[in-house]
């Protein structure tokens, strides 16, 4: 399971490493045209039932850190429909893809 680093601060979020790569290509779409966005989620730490949110912006700093050394495969489909959600409401929920955890 890869982490999602956002903000020197803030905990990061286990996300397992194909959402993740999945993930790094939304975010720095919508980042590289200066888009900032909404991203919510559902820790499963044990230690909380609700959702978490983020705000996302180009000057907050963010590391996608992955466990395999070997990058995994892209599906368009999947990504173009990541995109579309986020495009549409302006906001990522990354609960509708997988359940993630704080570390």
């Amino acid at each position: 399971m890869g982490r999602l680093k956002y903000d020197h601060t803030a905990e990061a979020i286990g996300i397992e490493d194909e959402t993740l790569a999945h993930l790094k290509v939304v975010v720095a779409t919508k980042l590289r045209r200066q888009e900032s966005f909404m991203m919510t989620w559902l820790p499963v730490d044990g230690g909380s039932n609700g959702r978490m949110s983020a705000w996302i912006h180009p000057a907050v700093p963010l590391v996608f850190m992955f466990d395999d050394a070997e990058v995994p495969p892209i599906n368009a489909k999947r990504l173009e429909e990541m995109m579309h959600a986020t495009n549409a409401t302006g906001e990522l929920l990354l609960e509708s893809l997988t359940r993630v955890e704080i570390q």
